[in-house]
């Protein structure tokens, strides 16, 4: 699989991966908030959404009710919905120097849409390359979590879960090997995490990954 170079721009871009139930979004709390303490600037952000368009189109493609979707529509979604927010909101952070916490981005796509649609991965990769003018992280935090686990987490308390969420845990199983996968490709840009630890202690090896020591 070909992957585009590094951005060169002056900020930093993390982003989090991993299976439905990881713990993306206490992670990118946590290391938001030592990156703010330690005097960075900090814009945390998610996807699909992170725009007003992008929000739309989060909703069309991963609320139940709007009947229908196909793979490639599937995925052409997810593509809009990323180039939007790279250009409204990725790219002019990194050029101001800040820090940004992206709460999924392309592996995503390839993982869910490529793998687990049988898209194929380079075939997804390469629209979203295209979507996002080649913008890569510059570290990728996967949080490896058993579907079992996964499902567990999210169906804790009232919460329920989307179109994505209740694909049945084959469907999940194929999604972690293909974030593993893209992990083995290009280890130099990835940090692979059993999520099954604390979320402090998560969140002490994150930070002991970042480029630089930016926390």
């Amino acid at each position: 699989m070909t992957f585009p170079l590094p951005h060169g721009l002056p900020g930093l871009f993390i982003a989090l991966e991993g299976g439905d139930g990881a713990g993306k979004s206490t992670q990118a709390t946590l290391l938001c908030r030592a990156l703010e303490a330690g005097g960075r600037r900090v814009v945390r952000t998610r996807e699909p959404g992170g725009t007003p368009i992008g929000e739309t189109l989060r909703s069309l493609v991963l609320e139940h009710g709007h009947g229908e979707i196909d793979a490639r529509t599937e995925a052409l979604l997810f593509a809009a919905s990323r180039a939007a927010h790279v250009q409204q909101v990725i790219v002019p952070a990194l050029e101001r120097g800040d820090v940004v916490v992206c709460d999924r981005y392309i592996d995503s796509s390839v993982a869910y849409q490529g793998t687990g649609r049988g898209l194929g991965a380079q075939a997804v990769l390469d629209v979203n390359v295209w979507a996002t003018d080649g913008l890569l992280p510059d570290l990728t935090v996967l949080l490896d979590v058993d579907p079992a686990v996964g499902r567990s987490r999210r169906t804790a308390g009232a919460a329920a879960e989307d179109r994505l969420e209740s694909e049945p845990d084959g469907f999940h199983a194929g999604i972690r090997d293909a974030f593993l996968e893209l992990a083995r490709l290009a280890p130099e840009r990835y940090v692979v995490l059993g999520a099954s630890g604390t979320p402090e202690e998560l969140h002490r090896s994150i930070v002991a990954a970042l480029p630089g020591g930016s926390a």
